[in-house]
């Protein structure tokens, strides 16, 4: 008898995890790495962030709070979607968790039985299929190649549902592509969920406010109200303030599958960091200067990046609407060998060739369920995007 159970052995370990693992096993043992696989700003938390934190530890506020979030900020979640998505939830309806992650791994776990079926645009974040594996549920992958945007269509969106689909899992701004949907491209995707009462909507909200170029963010159930009872909109602090360490997710929904992802989380994690919880706080209601600040950096940095890698042989890299990653095809390197004698079949195989051969580390585009392509985090220095950007240049130019 296998002591690893079979649920598990469906699940692979994260990809961007391993690669970030692996580049930091390499810097340590003296190679020269750029590392651009893991998804997290390079930027401070914010001064008032962590003075709230501190704050919140002199006041003895370290104690274990209610399973999913204090008060204060289920109250603060509450005005923020109010004030930024006009959407009206009370704290019943609220879960916090130990990051963005959790909530939907509650979430899933709360709600799928074996035969359910959960529907995920490609490119994916790599977590998404294996999530819903673990909770016994069958992804259905629908991929949304380059021509489309790596965007879903509501012809593919239709094709993919059937009788047995309860969840559409939808991110926008995407990770790792970066493609952000229009008002009106979903409002052609609410139209089709319309028609199928049985499927829910899990929104992956967590690059909402990492925009450029005028993109107007907009969420489901903001864009059709009648969804709003079949939508549990998701978000979390990591991204937008840098807190990636700090662990705290969020999201609003019903009231029944609140209370099920609470029973969820209080027999497993429990309650998150209560210092962290009191940050957040001070995240939602404090300045949020750092949004503004930080959004100029990141779309001068996407523009650079972007510029470089057209600029390599065999390399298309589509400019995203938001997030820091850009997602560039490497279909012209496909056939090649590298200098170093390694022959490119496919996205995996260039991704180890450069970082072998330049110590680059970036994501293998099947990670994320579309091939031919790689990920590329710009949540970096410029001078060491650039620097990244040379090496790969230098690689692509070598291809023979």
């Amino acid at each position: 008898m296998s002591l690893i159970s079979a649920s598990l052995s469906r699940v692979k370990p994260s990809p961007t995890i391993a690669i970030s693992s692996k580049a930091k096993e390499l810097a340590a043992d003296g190679h020269d790495i750029i590392a651009l696989s893991a998804g997290e700003p390079d930027f401070d938390t914010p001064e008032n962030i962590r003075d709230a934190a501190i704050k919140a530890i002199h006041e003895g506020k370290t104690r274990y709070t209610a399973p999913d979030g204090i008060p204060e900020l289920k109250q603060a979640i509450c005005d923020k979607f109010l004030r930024e998505n006009h959407l009206t939830y009370t704290p019943s309806q609220v879960s916090v968790s130990s990051g963005g992650k959790q909530i939907l791994y509650n979430a899933l776990m709360a709600t799928l039985d074996a035969g359910d079926e959960v529907v995920i645009p490609a490119p994916y974040w790599v977590s998404y299929p294996d999530m819903v594996l673990l909770a016994g549920g069958t992804p259905v992958i629908v991929e949304c190649p380059i021509e489309a945007g790596f965007k879903l269509t509501a012809d593919a969106l239709e094709n993919a549902i059937t009788p047995k689909t309860k969840w559409l899992i939808f991110n926008s701004p995407s990770n790792p592509t970066g493609a952000g949907y229009s008002r009106d491209e979903l409002k052609a995707l609410t139209d089709v969920l319309m028609r199928h009462p049985q499927v829910h909507i899990m929104t992956d909200d967590m690059y909402e406010h990492l925009s450029y170029d005028g993109f107007t963010f907009c969420t489901p159930a903001e864009v059709e109200p009648g969804l709003y009872d079949r939508t549990l909109t998701c978000n979390g602090v990591s991204k937008a303030y840098a807190m990636t360490g700090w662990r705290i997710g969020y999201a609003a929904g019903p009231e029944p599958l609140i209370s099920a992802m609470r029973k969820v989380q209080s027999q497993s994690t429990s309650c998150p960091c209560s210092v962290s919880q009191w940050a957040a706080v001070e995240a939602l209601n404090g300045s949020q200067d750092y949004i503004h600040d930080s959004l100029s950096i990141f779309q001068k940095r996407r523009d650079m990046v972007v510029e470089q890698l057209n600029s390599c042989e065999g390399i298309t890299c589509p400019t995203p609407d938001g997030a820091f990653y850009v997602y560039p095809s490497i279909a012209g390197c496909l056939g090649k060998t590298s200098s170093g004698g390694k022959i490119i079949t496919d996205d995996e195989s260039f991704a180890t060739a450069l970082l072998e051969e330049t110590g680059v580390a970036v994501v293998f585009g099947a990670a994320f369920g579309l091939s031919p392509n790689f990920r590329v985090s710009y949540a970096e220095a410029d001078e060491v995007l650039l620097d990244a950007c040379t090496r790969i240049k230098a690689f692509c130019e070598k291809l023979s």
